[in-house]
């Protein structure tokens, strides 16, 4: 039985170019800095972001926990979404690693309003840490694959600028954002101190993310990531793929939306299931039910697909390039067959969806 593995753009496989560019990478040892196809790979990074420098890391909150590492001393405030990857998922390396506070704000929809973020900026004091770093996300995972534009983007700079305050985002699916809003990513980039996406989602390659920056921020996350284990030693086999993501998959993205979007449209029929279309923007699609997600989810599984809680009453499906219109309409079926045989749950219903 194929499954349709809606979990995470995490699960994509990688591409036969990119099998074939493993076999071909010429290699060196990337702490020794002499590994040619990693080189390739920063330097393509750098100049596809207009930043001078770029860093290959082994994982995305890698990336960030560098960042926010090299921008912030001890005893000092990063300012963040309350729901940002960094934040709630990324095993409270703000804390643990960079010895700093988190400071989350609320948000609509992973937009925090310019404003808080002025407000919410302190100067140390006697009794009070200073702010050292302002993070955003983009697009934003728990909110449904949320964009920030470029415009919101450049406000959140200047504000931070004024106050001498370096901007990070974690961009692991920023190629996701520039595609839905059709902007180059510079349009970004040229108002961000640092920029961490992702390889290994939707891009597809099956390990690695880029760190972009000035050539002395990358000089000093270079050392940090030394510092956490990260320098890797023949890894053009996995940078060959990154540049592969880089030239091949950035453009494709556009399918995962388009699957996402005849995603939510079944599954704003379903009665037991709420989701406003208007929210999805992207390949992240997150339905809300007042039945248990397991029973939805363990069901799911039972006919070959796969798909996450995400929180409570939440679940979530993520659309990438092993997903199909097949997969998409495999979804609909089943859940049919789920409210069918359990009538009992929905007897306040009167129509099965068409």
């Amino acid at each position: 039985m194929r499954i349709s593995d809606f979990r995470s753009d995490t699960v994509t496989k990688p591409t036969p170019e990119m099998y074939e560019a493993i076999m071909k990478a010429p290699l060196g040892d990337d702490v020794f800095g002499d590994d040619p196809t990693v080189i390739k790979l920063e330097r393509l990074a750098a100049e596809i972001t207009g930043f001078e420098a770029a860093l290959f890391v082994p994982s995305g909150t890698m990336g960030n926990a560098i960042a926010v590492r090299v921008w912030t001393k001890e005893g000092t405030e990063v300012i963040l979404e309350e729901m940002c990857h960094i934040y709630t998922s990324e095993v409270g390396h703000i804390a643990y690693i960079s010895r700093a506070i988190p400071r989350p704000l609320k948000s609509k929809r992973g937009i925090i309003d310019p404003e808080d973020i002025k407000k919410a900026i302190r100067k140390e004091e006697l009794h009070r840490c200073g702010t050292s770093l302002v993070c955003l996300e983009n697009t934003h995972n728990y909110w449904g694959g949320k964009t920030l534009t470029p415009d919101y983007v450049s406000e959140v700079y200047k504000i931070c600028k004024e106050q001498d305050l370096p901007l990070h985002m974690d961009g692991a699916r920023i190629f996701n954002a520039c595609i839905f809003l059709k902007v180059d990513v510079k349009a970004f980039t040229k108002n961000l101190d640092s920029l961490m996406f992702c390889l290994s989602k939707g891009l597809s390659s099956p390990v690695g993310s880029i760190l972009c920056g000035s050539k002395e921020f990358i000089e000093k996350a270079r050392r940090v990531r030394k510092l956490l284990g990260g320098g890797m030693r023949q890894a053009g086999i996995l940078a060959a793929c990154g540049i592969v993501s880089l030239e091949k998959m950035i453009w494709r993205l556009e399918e995962d939306h388009r699957n996402a979007r005849k995603l939510v449209e079944g599954l704003s029929k379903f009665e037991f299931l709420k989701i406003n279309p208007d929210d999805v923007e992207t390949n992240i699609v997150i339905v809300e039910t007042t039945v248990d997600p397991q029973k939805i989810l363990g069901f799911l599984e039972y006919h070959g697909i796969l798909a996450l809680q995400f929180g409570p009453g939440r679940i979530r499906f993520v659309t990438h390039k092993d997903i199909n219109e097949e997969d998409v309409a495999r979804v609909i079926e089943v859940l049919k067959k789920f409210r069918a045989s359990n009538t009992f749950l929905f007897s306040k219903y009167n129509t099965l969806p068409s």
